[in-house]
């Protein structure tokens, strides 16, 4: 947060570009730099015939609102300077202007805080479809928070009256002088197209120092105005300083006067506009919530997705004795049909504060009655009866008569009701003050408020959103060791029986994981010389905020003692965002026991890579894939809207103990990108509405949105219980859904329906209804992303091994649930697993099974056409074939019409195969998991845990099992490496007669090939491949005997 009166600014640093394209028809380009942010624009000087420039300019930005800037944009132009090629002489006449070379966008939201700012290079983006843009820019972009200015003493204010008083008639005659001076110049620039370069090139010096300087002006010109691929953005009419000093002149004149005055605060952007200093109309892109917001046209979320569920909301504030004789606690007692639900114990004043939503269509009375009493005083002496609490009265509401209110109206005021019932002799003993209507759950008070269909205040029952912990790679490159002093071993005899030379390792540890290099044998311990050398890279998940220190050990493997342990402090570690920069290496010196306190160093390079995107999810099902460094995030393509309506025919989790009733506590998790959320519970309903409704920003199309329905178990027993020993929350169901599948500016409405797979089978457990919308404002920055790489760059640059990303996942996975396990109401390990599918890697008959059959699925399409042919081939339809002969000799005698005919086909096919489009969302898909043809023991032993309890005759028949279905993936796989095989051994003269035959065979194909024309030669062979029946035989033909015979290895393996 910007304190107030502060000041903020942004600083971007030009630092250079590669790469440009050549614009100036001589192979170079005289490249500058335009910057809009915030209504101001700033520009770099040119670097003349340069496509590698180096600026290292500064350009200041003022923030007028501090709070908005994550949702301003800044962008930056880079054109081509015809004037300079003019002024060198390689223009000849041309037109002034520039040539667009490219730009960028940069988020705000992306801008780092002074000190954590790096070296970022962006790709130059294209204007249109048919611009021709490539090289990059490097930027370093961050921002600056100034205290506010202390303000002046009092002596000082009559002369800084004096002195405002006179600043705007001297601030505006010196602001027409100069704006008088300065018209002059572009009308003498438009009357002399073709004077001398140097006549030309002086307005554009003169106007440098002032581009440098940060001005305070509000206008905003929009960098796409005016501009096409020839044109150069024109400068601004007026100088910059003419429009700072009528700004300063419109805010000293609106300003009251005062006896002491502080400094005038940075204008506001109402000021700008009354000084006449703002410009075309500002767009600013905004986040999920904030339209969200928008759209309801008040403070609170739409809610335009799910139901407005009518609530009875009670406030209670305090009560008040008309008698100053009480000094008892008192407290609040509501009662409404069958609900009774009281306040908690306050002083005499009576301050409660507390908010009480009762469900309307659960209400069966026709009134409310509030009842106020007072706590008896406790007995002197023990053993003595506890008097009753004393009833101070009650007042009474007809629900009939209760007023509405829908955001965004004020809050009801509460208002003091006298206590009736409570005196024999009628008067009035009480007061409280209260505040009754009828809302929704869109209502503000909602959130905290007791919630008659949730369990009242129970923290385990609320709706709450979470969000996962920052991640990053950390990487440590052990480079060598030096001047090692090796701990003496604990007796002569472990010496004798040790290694002539010990072998050393460095094990680096950061929480929880650990990780080794290889092992290094040391030439010569004895002589002091040696130097191992590992040149390793070990890969670290660190969650912001970090572990204080990552520690370093070198430690021997023969006698397993520590040579010595260094620790780096995390907070000092570099931080990069691409490979191009490399992170400073450093020597750290180890420490040893008492004896050796100086045991020698290590060469090591640490780093945070930011460009890279930690995954904790499963590839296939990721629902971010931005990197983790801030700079490198772009603004979102959309929003994404889920209404969690509710759930009907669940099942019941909870079976009573004599087996006659059951009850289910749903609730409602989901997760897209780092932010979780969970709905509320709803106890003991089987078919609960939530009417709950979440945003989320969607930065990439191509991501999925998780959703799991849980009987909550813990909110029971939370309190009691140890946390560790808590029960874990049911699984009901799960489903995803990917966001490509969906229309845009859209409402699906859908039920869902919930399988869930436990040990003891599936079952199908309940339908969800849920409504999801996918908005997104451009339709051309959506297809953008359908062309970008779906991973940060880093990725491809400088990848990981599958195996490595493995390791990181699951790494990544566990820090992610220990972190919201730790949460206030905490979000289940069990919760965050099923969601993450920490169990995709194990071993399960069941998914083996579907993926096979998704492979026989994606091949069935060849098998379809290999057997289409097969029926054209054998006549099996005579005009099939008749027409596949034309079709042929249309193809030979026009080969330049099969690319344009099989695009046209296929073009076709698919404007044929729209109408039989899906039309909503898909979720999970029983049939394709083959949860319908699955066995108990299958099911027993996907659930088993590593490693196995199950007794050893149900492991010996599993193993079995697992055996038998091995080898037929091994013959299978036997098979293919046999085909391959008989390739070779053709080339390879294993044969020697099948490759002389081959030979022979080769070298008549090619005295054919030379003699025959190549389109005789296709008819032919399609002819006779199409030949009728009565001309074939019911064998084999000789080509396909002659491969079957050439030998594999098969027969070489033992």
């Amino acid at each position: 947060m910007v304190e107030e009166g502060a000041r903020r600014r942004v600083v971007v640093e030009v630092c250079n570009a590669r790469n440009l394209m050549p614009k100036d028809g001589q192979g170079t380009a005289c490249a500058y730099a335009v910057v809009d942010f915030d209504g101001q624009r700033r520009r770099t000087a040119t670097r003349p015939r340069d496509l590698n420039p180096q600026w290292g300019e500064r350009l200041e930005f003022l923030v007028h609102t501090p709070g908005a800037m994550a949702s301003e944009t800044l962008e930056l132009n880079v054109y081509n300077d015809k004037k300079a090629i003019a002024a060198s002489g390689g223009g000849g006449g041309r037109k002034s202007g520039g040539t667009f070379l490219g730009k960028v966008k940069v988020a705000g939201a992306s801008f780092a805080k002074q000190g954590d700012e790096t070296l970022v290079y962006y790709p130059l983006e294209k204007r249109s479809v048919f611009s021709q843009i490539k090289g990059e820019i490097g930027l370093k972009i961050w921002f600056v928070d100034e205290p506010p200015p202390p303000a002046p003493l009092s002596t000082a204010a009559p002369a800084a009256d004096e002195k405002a008083d006179n600043a705007p008639s001297d601030k505006k005659d010196a602001a027409d002088k100069e704006s008088a001076a300065a018209a002059p110049a572009p009308a003498a620039e438009e009357k002399k197209p073709g004077a001398a370069p140097a006549e030309e090139k002086k307005p554009e010096e003169a106007a440098k120092p002032e581009d440098k300087k940060p001005d305070n002006n509000g206008k905003k010109k929009s960098p796409e105005k005016g501009k096409k691929d020839g044109e150069k953005p024109k400068d601004e009419a007026k100088p910059k300083d003419d429009n700072k000093k009528e700004i300063e002149a419109a805010a000293a004149a609106a300003a009251p006067a005062s006896p002491s005055k502080a400094p005038p605060p940075s204008p506001s952007k109402m000021q700008l506009a009354t000084a006449g200093v703002a410009g075309d109309l500002e767009i600013r892109p905004q986040t999920a919530a904030e339209r969200s917001m928008a759209a309801s046209g008040g403070g609170s979320a739409s809610y335009d997705l799910v139901d407005r569920v009518p609530y009875l909301f009670v406030r209670l504030l305090k009560a008040k004795h008309h008698h100053q004789d009480g000094k008892q606690p008192l407290y609040a007692q509501l009662c409404i049909g069958a609900h009774t639900v009281r306040t908690r114990a306050a002083a005499s004043a009576g301050e409660w504060d507390q908010v009480f939503a009762f469900h309307k269509a659960s209400l069966t009375a026709s009134s409310l009655e509030v009842t106020v009493h007072e706590e008896a005083k406790k007995p002197e002496k023990e053993g003595e009866a506890t008097p009753e609490d004393a009833n101070l009265g009650f007042v009474s509401f007809d629900l009939q008569e209760v007023p509405k209110r829908s955001p965004p109206d004020s809050a009801l005021a509460p208002q003091w009701y006298t206590l009736e019932g409570h005196a024999e002799d009628g008067a009035a003993t009480c007061d409280v003050m209260l505040a009754v209507w009828v809302g929704t759950q869109v209502d503000e008070a909602f959130q905290e408020a007791w919630q008659s269909d949730s369990g009242g205040n129970l923290v385990h029952t609320r709706s709450k959103a979470y969000l996962s912990p920052k991640l990053w790679y950390l990487r440590l490159s052990v480079i060598q060791a030096q001047d090692l002093r090796l701990p003496s071993p604990p007796d002569g005899k472990a010496k004798q029986f040790g290694p002539a030379f010990p072998e050393l390792y460095v094990k680096a540890q950061l929480g929880a994981q650990v990780f080794k290099t290889g092992r290094i044998a040391l030439g010569s311990a004895a002589a002091g010389a040696s130097n191992p050398s590992w040149n390793e890279d070990l890969l670290f998940v660190a969650a912001e905020p970090f572990d204080p220190f990552l520690t370093v050990a070198v430690e021997d493997v023969f006698s397993g003692h520590l040579v010595g342990q260094a620790r780096v402090p995390l907070s000092s570690v570099h931080r990069r965002s691409d490979d191009r920069v490399e992170p400073p290496s450093r020597w750290l010196n180890l420490c040893g026991d008492e004896a050796r306190p100086y045991a020698g160093r290590v060469h090591v390079r640490v780093c945070l890579e930011g460009g890279y995107h930690v995954l904790d999810e499963a590839a296939n099902v990721a629902s971010d894939v931005r990197a983790a460094s801030k700079q490198l995030s772009k603004p979102p393509v959309g929003m994404l809207e889920v209404g969690i309506r509710g759930a009907s025919n669940l099942v019941p989790m909870k079976i009573a103990k004599d087996g006659a009733s059951g009850s289910t506590d749903a609730y409602v998790v989901l997760k897209y990108g780092p932010k979780w959320a969970r709905t509320r519970t709803i106890l003991d309903q089987f078919n609960p509405r939530w009417n709950e409704q979440y945003a989320w920003d969607v930065f990439d199309p191509c991501t999925v949105l998780s959703i799991a329905v849980f009987d909550n178990v813990r909110y029971k027993i939370a309190d009691a219980a140890d946390a560790g020993k808590l029960p874990k929350d049911a699984r009901i169901g799960k489903l995803r859904i990917r966001l490509s599948t969906l229309d845009t500016n859209r409402v699906y409405v859908i039920n869902y329906a919930l399988t869930a797979v436990h040990p003891v089978g599936v079952r199908k457990m309940g339908e969800l209804e849920l409504a999801i919308r996918f908005t997104c404002p451009s339709w051309l920055t959506l297809m953008q992303a359908y062309g970008s790489p779906l991973l940060p760059r880093m990725h491809y640059v400088k990848p990981l091994g599958p195996a490595q990303q493995d390791v990181l996942r699951h790494t990544a996975m566990r820090i992610v649930s220990g972190r919201l396990a730790r949460s206030e109401p905490p979000l289940g390990p069990e919760v965050v697993q099923y969601l993450l599918d920490t169990d995709t890697h194990t071993w399960s008959m069941r998914r083996s099974k579907a993926n096979w059959f998704r492979v026989v699925g994606c091949l069935s399409h060849v098998a379809t056409a290999v057997k289409w042919a097969h029926r054209v081939r054998t006549w099996e339809h005579s005009p099939t074939t008749v027409l596949v002969h034309m079709l042929l000799v249309a193809i030979v005698l026009c080969p330049e019409m099969i690319l344009p005919t099989v695009c046209l086909y296929l073009f076709l096919v698919l404007l044929w195969r729209y109408r039989s489009r899906p039309r909503e969302p898909t979720g999970m898909d029983p049939r394709l998991s083959h949860v319908d043809s699955v066995s108990p023991d299958e099911l027993d032993e996907e659930f088993d845990g590593l490693p196995s309890g199950r007794p050893a005759d149900v492991v010996r028949m599993r193993y079995d099992r697992l055996r038998a279905v091995a080898g037929r993936a091994q013959t299978l796989l036997g098979d293919v490496a046999a085909q391959g095989e008989r390739i070779e051994a053709l080339l390879s003269w294993r044969d020697p007669r099948a490759t002389g035959v081959f030979a022979v065979v080769i070298l008549l194909t090619a005295l054919v090939l030379y003699a025959v024309p190549f389109k005789v030669l296709l008819l032919g062979m399609g002819f006779f491949y199409l030949r009728h029946p009565r001309f074939r035989g019911d064998m084999p033909s000789a080509g396909f005997n002659f491969f079957r015979r050439l030998p594999s290895l098969s027969d070489r393996v033992l």
